[in-house]
């Protein structure tokens, strides 16, 4: 049986990285096709504030169930909660990385008012990717099971303990 293993701070960093990229490179690209540039609204950094706050709410009465009323979950609800704990890390770490691009695009015209609105709602954006991000990584945390730790913290199996992968 494969374990789960928790995300990696370097593939966070990467995504984060790749959708820096793609979002500094987004305006210049539009306006090369002879496009302009979409307005942002408000509605972006509503939803992932949202989504934030459920994720983390996940997280919270996850990790009081398991860790501190030491309740029992069922395989089915443990998964799911962990899909949603990687996708929120995911999707939080790119649309960050996405918005934080878009934005370092537009700091050099913050003089002008369309360049100011694409600076602030492009940040608040991130930073509610961010929180969403950050959620996903508290959800993922409390969804480990207590006492049911197979490694040892520096990845070797612990003592007294065989070693479930196969020969």
């Amino acid at each position: 049986m494969n374990r789960v293993r928790p995300t990696s701070a370097l593939l966070v960093i990467a995504l984060i990285g790749a959708g820096l990229v793609v979002g500094r490179l987004i305006p210049p690209a539009v306006v090369r096709l002879d496009g302009s540039v979409p307005r942002l609204s408000w509605a972006a950094p509503l939803t992932l504030v949202l989504a934030a706050a459920l994720v983390g709410a996940f997280a919270w009465n996850t990790w009081q169930a398991l860790h501190k009323k030491h309740e029992r979950m069922t395989s089915d609800h443990g998964i799911r909660m962990l899909a949603m704990a990687k996708s929120s890390i995911f999707v939080g770490a790119l649309v960050a990385g996405v918005y934080t691009g878009f934005v370092l695009a537009y700091v050099g015209a913050m003089d002008s008012p369309l360049g100011k609105e694409r600076v602030l709602r492009g940040g608040a954006a991130a930073l509610a990717s961010l929180a969403l991000l950050v959620a996903g990584l508290l959800l993922e945390r409390a969804c480990r099971v207590p006492g049911d730790d197979a490694e040892g913290t520096n990845g070797s199996p612990k003592k007294g303990r065989p070693d479930p992968s196969p020969a």
